[in-house]
């Protein structure tokens, strides 16, 4: 009976995993963005996941889903190239330097950054 009740667990802790992953790649694939809000919370109130490394673990999850997002905003020729190659050049110094920064936020400092972003884009979004 125990070893049922293991393998009932780890099959709802992977139907979790791959729905916060369904929802996170039609969050990133719609807006073109966004997977990060979607999985970030998902990481750390379903998966009780260490803040930290919910971010980066983040990364990890959303830059294969990008990939796949990109591929198809290419393909039907959506993708400014004039805006991208500059801002994906800033992108890069701004993702290191956030990641370094990561390593010395205290997670409670992290927290109220990472809700405070997510207030102002909501407001943004409402309001524009």
């Amino acid at each position: 009976m125990k070893h049922s009740n293991m393998k009932h667990s780890k099959l709802m802790k992977h139907i979790k995993y791959m729905l916060i992953g369904l929802i996170t790649g039609a969050a990133n694939g719609l807006f073109g963005s966004g997977g990060g809000t979607i999985v970030v919370p998902a990481m750390i109130m379903l998966l009780n996941v260490e803040e930290h490394k919910a971010h980066a673990t983040a990364i990890s999850i959303i830059l294969p889903l990008t990939v796949v997002s990109a591929y198809l905003y290419v393909s039907n020729n959506l993708v400014n190239w004039e805006i991208t190659l500059p801002v994906m050049l800033g992108g890069m110094a701004g993702g290191y330097l956030g990641a370094k920064l990561l390593n010395i936020c205290p997670a409670k400092v992290l927290r109220k950054i990472f809700a405070v972003f997510m207030i102002l884009a909501s407001f943004r979004m409402l309001t524009a």
